[in-house]
């Protein structure tokens, strides 16, 4: 997912997709999930100089990965589509000088609780974490340096640093993370209901779609077991003066205000998969160095000052 803050952000690539050569070329890789650059000029009948200036520019602003194919004849390049989602924020930002917002992001291995049920598993980007489905391992001192966890039941909870100026209180969190499912090997069609916590209070839920296997990740290394998760999606996670909400769509009514957070609160962010789900396929999260973003959990927390306090009787009391 492209993730846009501002109309002014996007313009490169609204640009981009002021084209129907380039609309078409997008279509194409939705139909046919990868194809050379010789097969998409074919079809769009426009020649292979034409095509690789489209080519570029879709590339430049993360719309579509180009990779080479040494497997035919020559030197060819696959393309395939990199993002499948665009969500763009259009509400103005706060520039007074106190207003803003604060950004950070979490290591997916600095939980600071957990219960977890096999399968399961932890690991960093050069090898695993103690033993597979052993639970015990996710109380290792090199979680840390974790880029991936994975697990069938229970959950993960993480502290959500909020270093805000004094006198703030906040109006909106956003957090993106990259989730899938867990199945044993990989399924691309195996749905798992991923509940969302704040502060001990649920939020919402996601049901994940699948555990991805079919390609291997951008980040994934090398060494990763090709059987094993490769991907996952790239959800945001917004709870707002109106709601919460995943990728735009509402997924509850409850709202930032409910919390009363401000520059002094503990923020508590849990994704857990329940034993009572509709759906128990479990969870992955991708983080540093794995699937197809290499990121850990991007906090955003959009604040303003706090209202004074009117004087009350005892203050006029006095004044006067």
């Amino acid at each position: 997912m492209i993730y846009i803050k501002s109309p002014e952000e996007g313009v490169e690539l609204f640009k981009v997709l002021g084209s129907e050569v380039r609309v078409g070329i997008i279509r194409l890789l939705l139909e046919n999930r990868e194809m050379n650059m010789n097969e998409i000029a074919g079809r769009l009948n426009i020649t292979n100089g034409a095509l690789t200036s489209h080519i570029r520019k879709m590339e430049d602003v993360g719309l579509i990965e180009v990779t080479p194919d040494f497997t035919g004849h020559g030197n060819q390049k696959i393309c395939r589509i990199r993002q499948r989602r665009i969500l763009v924020d259009i509400e103005p930002q706060e520039t007074d000088g106190r207003s803003g917002v604060y950004e950070a992001e979490v290591p997916v291995g600095q939980y600071t609780d957990y219960s977890v049920l096999p399968t399961c598993g932890i690991s960093t980007t050069k090898s695993l974490i103690g033993e597979v489905d052993d639970p015990r391992y996710f109380a290792h001192p090199d979680r840390i340096h974790a880029g991936i966890l994975w697990f069938s039941r229970g959950f993960v909870e993480y502290l959500i640093p909020s270093l805000l100026p004094p006198m703030q209180k906040i109006d909106e969190i956003t957090l993106s993370m990259e989730l899938a499912s867990e199945a044993p090997g990989v399924n691309n069609d195996w749905p798992s209901d991923i509940s969302f916590f704040l502060n001990g209070e649920s939020i919402g839920m996601w049901t994940s779609p699948g555990d991805f296997g079919d390609v291997r990740g951008t980040f994934t290394p090398d060494w990763w077991f090709p059987n094993w998760n490769q991907y996952g999606l790239l959800k945001l996670l917004a709870v707002n003066r109106e709601g919460t909400f995943v990728d735009g769509r509402k997924i509850s009514d409850v709202t930032i205000g409910r919390f009363r957070l401000d520059y002094r609160s503990v923020i508590r962010f849990r994704m857990e998969v329940r034993e009572g789900a509709d759906h128990v396929g479990g969870l992955t999260l991708f983080g540093s160095g794995f699937g197809n973003y290499s990121q850990g959990i991007k906090v955003r927390i959009r604040y303003s000052p706090v209202q004074e306090q009117t004087a009350g009787p005892c203050a006029k009391k006095q004044a006067g």
